[in-house]
Parts: C-alpha cells; structure tokens; sequence
C-alpha cells in the first residue's frame, strides 16, 4: 500500500492504526457492486431539505469515465447538496451534463497523483456516514502467477463502513489531499464538512436496505466472477479433447469456443439460430460494405461467437424479455458483451474479434456500454454486429414479445437510427431487408463459410445422420 495513499492515511491517523473488519483486498466486481449499493441510497432517498441533503466526495480509479456512469451522478447530485468528483483529464466528463451542475465540482488530477490509483466514494449527511474506500494492487503486489488477465480479476486494498467517525476522518484527509488543486473548493468542502457535523440528526438513518443491497450486489458481482471461472473451466476441459485429435493449441481453444457458442444456442429453445443467422447477416452487410477479407473473416467469426458470454447464464435469459429478468439474470444479459469479450481475450490469436464482441452494445450517440464509445470511435465491425443482432433477435419471439415480420423488426432498427445506430449500416440492413420482401433474394440462414466444428443438429445422433457442416 503507497504511504501517501488516502487508505494508508486513515489507517496512520486511527488511535490504534488498526483498520475496521471489512478491510481486505477485494476484486473490482465486488467494489462496484459496493459503490453502487451506496448509490443507490441516496438515488431512492431524495431529500426535499437542502440542509438534509449528503455530501458526496468520489475519486474515480484510473482515467475512465463510462458515460453510464456520468448519466447515473447527473441523477445522484439531484439528491446532494454538493459532490466533488476527482478525475484526470483525459476522462472526458467534462462537456457531460453532469459537469455542468452547480452543484458539481470537477477536480482534473495530475495523472503523476497516486490519487488517480484510488477508488473512493465518501458520503456525509446529518443522519448518516459511509463510504468505499480502496486503492488498486501495484504489479508487485501480485504473486507472479496471480496478475490480472481480465478486468475483473483486477484486486485492490479497500474497506467499506458506516462509522461516522471513520467516514470523517477519511473526508478530511481527501479534501486535504485536493488542496494543492483547488484552494477554494477545498476550504467550501471542509466548510461543508464541518456544518454536517454541527447538524447531526438525533433519528440515524434506518440503513438496513442499503445493507439488504451490499448482500444482494454483491451475490450478484460474485456469480460473475463464478461464471468467468466455470466459463474458463469449461473452456479448459473441451480444449483437452480437442487436442486429443489435434497437437494445434490455437485451433483447438477456437475449436472449444465454437462449441461453447454453439451450446448457447442450442440452450435458446426460441432463437436456436441466432449465431448462425447473425454471422450471415452481418458477413452480407460487411460485403455490401466492402469490408476486406481480414475485416470481413472476423466479423463473421465474431457473429458466431457473439454471445458466448451467456454460456453459463440462467435459462430465464432466453425466455424472457430483458423488462421481466430478475436482478440476477439481468446482470447476464446487461453484461453479455463483457463476459464474452473477456472470455476470449484468454486467447490472443482473436484479439481482433474479441474487441468486436465487447464493443457491440455501444451505441452511436454514446450512450452505451461498456466505454460509452461513440459514432466511428465505435469499430465499424462491432456497429454491424450490434445492429444485426437486434435485429435478428426481433425476429425471434422472446417471453411474451412474439416474433416480428422482418419489416416490423427493420422499423424498429430504424426508429434508432442516429442514436443507437449508425444511419448508413440502417440504411445498408434497409436495403437488403426490402430486396428479400419483393423476393429479390433471401435473407441468409448461415455465413458462407462455416467452421467444421459447428454441427447440424445439437445432438450426436443429428450429428451422424447429417455429418460436419463444411
């Protein structure tokens, strides 16, 4: 732990420097999941009393702001009477409507800080104190064979807690530490600080569904991680038998994942063609499009491969509409394109079709996830990904959504266009979806070369009567 670290701190200024029971080492799925419990209290209590209102106190780890992120503190400083938010520059928060609150100070830390390592969220208010607080593991901090291979493995020193007197404590070693940028603001937050403490509630807060939250983000942050790790165990074990018929060890992980993949879809009783389907169409649009071969070969790998983070997903996640999915299932479904991007990363040889996966859900207005990419930030491959896969889905019925006719499903896509969707590839999926209602040609049912892993059929008897697709 740096010593200079806002954790290391505390920990130098408490009495007996021991640190409450919840300091540990936790893993970035498990502190967001903490963050967001906090959060969400003060989003489902708002406050009409200023005076009653928290002061909020976040420094977000590394450069990043994800642009969902920045839409949830516009609603977050709805409920505060101030939030300070430390941040390098280059995170981009600055031209967000949450930036533009007056309630909302931006503090543009020098990436040289040790602060810009940090992960805290401090929350003050007259009836109630808490607060994340934690810092990321440097590289020499991990065991040689235990260093992050995916984002979510990433560790970090932290606690949570609700003493106030930590909480304090904590605050005022923060504003300390953004003194040096803001003189002013600093001085307005200590104020603040101080006024808080002078008002304190006789009635504490009942904190008791915010506790219920913690226990409920955090089941769900750690099926998570249980699903990389059965996913990658999985992985491990098809990749044995593979290499039993084959020494090539990238031919036969691809093998495994083309398998997984397969199996998502043999598990979707009412779209058991969607990678198929997927692969086709966009393999045509990116023809239409003139994508080269290489670009082309991966994107059609890519739409074979697109939902292989559902691999181990409950099986309401295709019976159901994303509006009825319980809060466990829906993390799946929202999250589907990170766990398959992370899945495949295990193997570099499809770097290229890894970032086409996880970039599929963002949109063109930047609204999206998981990096609120915008218009062509987006790579074009994963814009036709995103944008077939919805429309492939509209198809198919779904819970009680029935299927739509193609030209039902081409509307909706459309009533997207220039938000979710590039215009021009609407327009390209416009074109091709009007010549298959005139029946000037079909739409295609499978990409126009397909691996020789991928079966007819999802059973070994199908397997023997219909033989390798080639």
């Amino acid at each position: 732990m740096q010593l200079e670290s806002t954790l290391n701190q505390l920990k130098a200024a408490l009495p007996s420097g021991q640190l409450p029971p919840s300091y540990g080492v936790y893993f970035k799925n498990t502190l967001v999941a903490l963050c967001h419990a906090l959060e969400d209290h003060i989003l489902q209590n708002h406050r009409s009393s200023q005076a009653q209102r928290p002061l909020a106190l976040v420094t977000f780890q590394r450069s990043k702001w994800y642009l969902q992120e920045a839409d949830r503190y516009f609603e977050i400083a709805q409920s505060c009477s101030h939030v300070a938010i430390a941040a390098i520059s280059e995170s981009g928060f600055a031209d967000h409507k949450t930036g533009q609150l007056d309630n909302v100070s931006l503090i543009e830390l020098d990436s040289a800080d040790s602060l810009v390592k940090e992960w805290n969220l401090i929350i003050l208010a007259p009836d109630y104190a808490a607060m994340v607080l934690c810092q990321e593991l440097s590289a020499e901090d991990y065991h040689a064979d235990s260093k992050p291979a995916a984002d979510v493995e990433r560790k970090f020193y932290g606690l949570w807690t609700f003493e106030r007197p930590l909480v304090e404590k904590t605050a005022e070693i923060l504003i300390q530490r953004l003194h040096p940028y803001n003189e002013l603001l600093a001085g307005q937050l200590l104020q603040q600080h101080r006024q808080i403490r002078a008002a304190l509630s006789p009635v504490p807060a009942d904190l008791s569904g915010v506790v219920s939250r913690i226990v409920n983000y955090l089941q769900s942050s750690q099926q998570q991680l249980v699903t990389v790790s059965r996913q990658t165990r999985e992985l491990r074990e098809l990749e044995g038998q593979a290499l039993r018929l084959n020494r090539n060890l990238a031919a036969n992980k691809l093998q495994a994942f083309l398998r997984m993949a397969q199996r998502v879809d043999e598990r979707d009783a009412s779209n058991p063609v969607a990678s198929l389907q997927v692969s086709a169409l966009a393999e045509t649009l990116g023809q239409l499009l003139d994508l080269p071969t290489l670009k082309l070969r991966r994107l059609r790998l890519a739409g074979l491969l697109f939902r292989i983070g559902l691999a181990e997903a409950p099986l309401e996640v295709f019976s159901q509409t994303s509006a009825q999915l319980d809060k466990a299932s829906l993390v799946f479904w929202r999250d589907r394109a990170l766990l398959g991007a992370q899945l495949l990363s295990s193997m570099p040889e499809l770097a290229g079709v890894s970032e086409i996966v996880l970039n599929q859900l963002e949109h063109w207005d930047g609204s999206g996830k998981p990096e609120g990419l915008k218009a062509e930030e987006i790579p074009l491959e994963s814009r036709i990904l995103g944008l077939v896969a919805y429309f492939q889905e509209l198809t198919q019925a779904r819970g009680d959504r029935p299927a739509l006719s193609l030209g039902a499903a081409l509307e909706n896509c459309q009533e997207f266009s220039g938000a979710r969707f590039d215009p021009a590839l609407v327009d390209a999926l416009s074109t091709v979806v009007r010549l298959a209602e005139i029946g000037l040609t079909k739409l295609p049912e499978r990409p126009s070369q397909l691996p020789t892993v991928w079966l007819d059929g999802s059973s070994e008897t199908s397997q023997s009567r219909s033989g390798v697709v080639r």
